[in-house]
């Protein structure tokens, strides 16, 4: 299988069959390829049961790195009849197992926005190029760190149709501009959560509808940050921070997310 990359470059991949309900059967995919020098790793999954050329999904992981949460958001996605590609913001290797190991590696992917910029647009175009994906209807979505990223390249104006934001912060010095956005936007926030205060609520209301975008903004009352994370709760006691999985959330956040998808994607409902 051969995917013809301008600036993302594969240089490995595995293949791994898992079989689903009803004979459907999900293919998953570890894929190494490079932006620059540096090489990344990231995970595509899609189900063959949808035999048609369907929206791609870019997934943008936690401050942790990629790690096997975002994969499995992957495989719901593909179940759902997407092709979806979790990429890799750090390089192969960067997975923190401490806040602050996160921390730094969030600080270096950051430090230069083009970077930033340079690795999603990478992760697109290799998602485009699957023989599966409908390269015109893509969307992006990201958790914590990644809600912030796909944010930020919706502010840039970059071609998607939608992007989803997941307890992501909200404030960036970047700023969009009227008429720039391409993407309609949600976002799901936790309404105790202490990362992303109410000005930063207000703030990006604010902003959003200076710049005309389509915004649609869900706070859920008394959730706390990472609430789409089974394991925050063990990493909150772990390090005494203040995460925490909510079931509710994150169920109605995805089920908003799907109708949301089913909606810009001008999808038949089920």
């Amino acid at each position: 299988m051969r995917y013809p990359l301008s600036t993302a470059v594969l240089t490995a991949l595995t293949l791994v069959l898992i079989h689903t309900q009803a004979g459907a059967e999900m293919h998953t995919e570890t894929i190494d390829y490079k932006v620059g020098d540096q090489t990344f790793t990231g995970y595509l999954a899609w189900d063959t049961e949808y035999g048609q050329k369907r929206p791609g999904v870019l997934l943008v992981h936690e401050w942790w790195g990629h790690n096997q949460f975002v994969r499995e958001q992957a495989e719901q996605l593909a179940a759902a009849g997407y092709t979806a590609f979790a990429l890799d913001m750090y390089g192969s290797g960067k997975l923190a197992q401490h806040p602050d190991t996160a921390k730094q590696f969030m600080q270096e992917a950051t430090s230069q926005p083009e970077q930033v910029k340079a690795r999603f647009v990478a992760a697109m175009e290799l998602l485009q190029n699957h023989e599966s994906v409908d390269s015109s209807r893509i969307a992006a979505q990201g958790y914590c760190f990644g809600g912030a990223v796909v944010l930020n390249m919706a502010r840039l104006g970059l071609d998607l149709d939608g992007v989803v934001s997941f307890h992501g912060s909200l404030a960036s010095p970047i700023k969009a501009e009227p008429g720039q956005i391409k993407a309609r936007i949600q976002v799901y926030t936790g309404g105790a959560d202490p990362f992303v205060p109410t000005e930063q609520v207000a703030g990006l209301v604010t902003e959003m509808q200076q710049a005309e975008a389509d915004l649609t903004l869900v706070s859920f009352p008394g959730v706390q940050h990472s609430f789409t994370n089974p394991s925050a709760d063990a990493v909150a006691d772990e390090f005494d921070i203040p995460l925490a999985y909510n079931e509710s959330a994150a169920t109605r956040s995805w089920q908003g997310t799907m109708a949301f998808y089913q909606e810009i994607f001008n999808l038949p409902s089920d």
